[in-house]
């Protein structure tokens, strides 16, 4: 390498003297010069002392790193029209005149147009998943998860779900961000109860949202029955006010145990189980609990039972772009959790329908 140096130095020192055999060495010894855009300018040229050859080193690399950024360029358009984005694929009629109509067969009629998405929100933001153990332990998956909610759910009613992870919650700025309703966890097994229940459902109705409690089941603890009646007692039993949900129940695989994910019970003690909760929950309230569950955990720990789909609204936990799959038995979801973090405080939700049947819910 020193010795190319040494090449480079000799050859720019001969080019030096020819440029002032030439008379070309003005540069050096002041006088006048033509700037980039065709201007003579006066005094030495600012970059005299590379010589004429340091020049034209400097224009030959300028040249190769404009054809670079040339290249890298065209390369990002042609993935971004692959991958189908918005303002870069073929115009329609609509996407002509600025706007992109919604669904039919999703949104409401009513709803207002939106304007067409720039190239960068066609590239949603992606949170972190949670780690592989963790996720397991849950029967959730492991791949990155979209913060909000896929476009053509947006007009859908917002929401999400609390517990004592989220501590006091900011219910303003809650409600500021979007959200429509809001599940809080009350209670787990028959001796956990959430110490910032009262502040998170209180708090929720106090800004206007539509609230419910759930509970967290540990079924190789007790009787589905007991932890119902320990939930009922502690925040779970819905007001009639027009305001308050269905109460919930969460099954999901044991997080104390990832090795026992249906927490050792057989299919039909499980389904046995989950019958008590929700017959102890009816006989206290008149209504049926909402399951919150993945179709993957009701696969493995019922059996793909059918007996509650036809009275229990069904809570599907599915972190993905789309709702996927559903648990044996239904036909639709009610609510969906779509990702576990995003512009709400907690897991992300919606509802799966207007915001007129969702108030419709609150009623017994």
């Amino acid at each position: 390498m020193s010795t190319q140096c040494e090449e480079s130095d000799g050859m720019a020192e001969a080019r030096t003297e020819e440029n002032e055999h030439r008379g070309t060495s003005r540069h050096e010894h002041g006088g006048a010069y033509e700037d980039a855009y065709g201007r003579e300018r006066p005094g030495p040229h600012p970059f005299a002392r590379w010589g004429t050859y340091g020049l034209e080193r400097r224009g030959a690399h300028r040249r190769r790193r404009g054809q670079r950024l040339v290249r890298g360029v065209g390369a990002m358009l042609a993935g971004a029209i692959a991958l189908g984005v918005p303002a870069l694929a073929a115009p329609t009629p609509t996407a002509a005149a600025g706007a992109i109509a919604p669904a039919a067969a999703i949104a409401p009629a009513a709803a207002p147009p939106r304007a067409a998405a720039p190239v960068a929100a066609a590239f949603p933001r992606v949170v972190a998943a949670p780690s592989a153990r963790r996720a397991q332990a849950l029967g959730r998956p492991t791949r990155a998860l979209p913060g909000a909610a896929p476009a053509r759910w947006a007009y859908r009613p917002r929401g999400h779900d609390v517990s004592s992870h989220q501590g006091n919650v900011n219910w303003r700025a809650a409600r500021n961000a979007g959200a429509a309703f809001v599940y809080v966890k009350a209670t787990e097994s028959t001796t956990y109860r959430n110490p910032y229940f009262r502040q998170q459902y209180n708090g929720a109705r106090s800004v206007g949202l539509l609230h419910g409690a759930y509970h967290f089941a540990l079924p190789n603890t007790s009787s589905g029955a007991a932890q119902a009646a320990h939930f009922l007692r502690n925040g779970g039993r819905p007001a009639n006010d027009g305001w308050s949900l269905p109460p919930a129940l969460d099954l999901e695989s044991n997080p104390y145990h990832t090795k026992r994910a249906c927490y050792g019970l057989s299919d039909a003690a499980m389904v046995g189980w989950i019958s008590s909760f929700s017959a102890e929950v009816r006989r206290q309230t008149g209504r049926h609990p909402v399951l919150y569950t993945t179709t993957r955990w009701w696969r493995q720990c019922t059996g793909e039972s059918r007996a509650f789909a036809d009275r229990h609204p069904l809570w599907l936990a599915s972190w993905s772009s789309t709702p996927g799959p559903l648990p044996a038995g239904w036909k639709a979801y009610t609510f969906w959790q779509h990702a576990n973090r995003g512009k709400l405080p907690g897991d992300q939700n919606m509802y799966n329908g207007s915001m007129a049947a969702l108030r419709r819910l609150t009623s017994r």
